[in-house]
């Protein structure tokens, strides 16, 4: 294999939610080949420190706090960057959250938290990216969405509609933007070791342990996901290996929808 197809050495990735987690993972991947990531959350300090653990590493890193549901917070993130670096040439959204309720049990604004992080964010993000991107000659932009976003769950309404609008989203991008030479794709993990999957056993008062354990029954590989697991699709769908993949859903679950 020709390792300069995944060589993302001059390249600017940002990535929402990138301080914990598939965020995390993939900000590490995509610096270790060689890009200078930019880290936007809303965590000011998890987000610099997180930064920080990658320039520790001679990796190229940087954190801009951004809260992602305000079309302000978004354009100046993005506005700063392209003016500190000169290009943006891939963008993940990734940040979202989860509330494990019903339509019954949901209070208005947790609807409106989970559609406005995990959904609107990623619109947001990419109004303002696009152009950006155009600019020096396209890009790819990875949204991650989830197993829920292809098939229903329990208790996770608000959740299981975000996600679903993620993945169709991505094909609406894709069909808008490919002129424009910009790839846009969606990974959907199934259940990943994430702070977010621990604090939905929190949310279901259910013991953390057992509930990860709970999570890998039935998946053919037999458990859960990790982050690395994940980011390593963000990889393949961000480099020059999957320069004809446009409009596509990557299931990343070991399984669990087969």
């Amino acid at each position: 294999m020709n390792s300069s197809l995944l060589n993302m050495a001059g390249k600017v990735a940002v990535i929402s939610g990138g301080a914990s987690g598939i965020g995390y993972a993939s900000a590490a991947i995509l610096a270790e080949q060689g890009a200078h990531v930019v880290i936007l959350d809303i965590n000011e300090q998890q987000g610099g420190e997180s930064a920080s653990r990658l320039t520790q590493r001679g990796l190229k890193a940087s954190f801009t706090r951004c809260d992602i549901t305000s079309a302000q917070d978004c354009k100046q993130a993005i506005d700063q960057t392209a003016a500190a670096l000169g290009r943006i040439d891939i963008l993940m959204n990734n940040a979202g959250i989860i509330r494990r309720k019903t339509v019954v049990e949901l209070e208005e604004n947790e609807w409106d938290a989970v559609i406005d992080i995990t959904l609107k964010g990623a619109y947001l993000l990419s109004k303002f990216t696009i152009p950006v991107m155009a600019q020096s000659g396209g890009g790819s932009i990875i949204n991650t969405g989830s197993g829920w976003g292809l098939k229903g769950g329990d208790k996770a309404a608000a959740y299981c509609a975000a996600k679903a609008g993620i993945v169709n989203l991505t094909r609406a991008m894709a069909i808008d933007h490919g002129s424009e030479h910009i790839r846009v794709n969606c990974v959907c993990p199934g259940d990943t070791d994430t702070p977010l999957l621990r604090d939905e056993a929190k949310q279901l008062n259910l013991e953390e342990k057992s509930f990860l354990k709970s999570s890998a029954v039935g998946r053919p590989l037999e458990r859960i996901g990790t982050p690395q697991d994940i980011a390593k699709s963000v990889l393949f769908l961000a480099s020059d290996m999957s320069s004809w993949v446009t409009g596509s859903v990557l299931v990343v679950d070991g399984g669990g929808l087969a």
